[in-house]
């Protein structure tokens, strides 16, 4: 089976008196990528994220990222309340101290931890995806700027050379629009097909 779906109210609640009621995610679904699981505060002034670091005994020693999923929470982050309605996203590195309170009922908390550096790289796609509003601008060099630092987890990569090449060809570098898209010519098969008819690549047509 290549895929699992469930509900978070599908998911056991296990009472731990003051931590609040764990939503035990990770090991219901057999995930091995990332540590995820949620919590949740039925009554407001309930935990639903002990106040701890990530550095004890008991931890994963995790950079942790916090995802309110329903009703509200209050946060204690380095001895400061935020307030957290459905929708809000607070990362924690490791050594912070940290904790939560049901703002309103039924407040549940998803919680996703790594140790820092384990997710990367991140996909390549992330790179260009990252670069398209300074593309969609006109900002050609920005865009070149941001996806190039990709080339050094996927330096051969034929999508994010590609996409090089186009930002490449519209900043008026012909040389290094044209050794980009060779890359990715080489690299992906689709890349002849995508350049066939892309008005981006109309500087350096003659080299296709």
């Amino acid at each position: 089976m290549s895929h699992t779906v469930t509900h978070i109210d599908e998911l056991d609640r296990v009472p731990l008196g003051q931590v609040g009621v764990w939503r035990p995610i990770r090991r219901a679904l057999g995930i091995t990528s990332v540590a995820v699981n949620a919590y949740t505060g039925e009554a407001p002034g309930d935990h639903v994220i002990e106040r701890h670091d990530e550095l004890g005994p008991g931890s994963g020693h995790h950079e942790e990222i916090y995802v309110v999923i329903t009703g509200r929470a209050t946060f204690t982050l380095a001895g400061e309340e935020v307030d957290a309605p459905a929708g809000t996203i607070v990362k924690v590195d490791a050594e912070d101290v940290r904790g939560a309170k049901a703002a309103e009922a039924g407040t549940t908390v998803l919680v996703l931890g790594g140790k820092p550096g384990a997710a990367l790289p991140p996909s390549p796609y992330e790179f260009w995806y990252a670069a398209e509003p300074a593309y969609r601008a006109g900002d050609y060099d920005q865009a070149i700027a941001i996806a190039s630092e990709g080339l050094a987890d996927y330096p051969d990569h034929g999508t994010l050379h590609y996409q090089l090449a186009c930002y490449e060809a519209l900043a008026g570098r012909r040389e290094a629009a044209i050794e980009h898209l060779r890359i990715a010519l080489a690299n992906d098969d689709r890349a002849r097909e995508w350049a066939a008819g892309d008005s981006d690549l109309d500087s350096i047509r003659d080299a296709i």
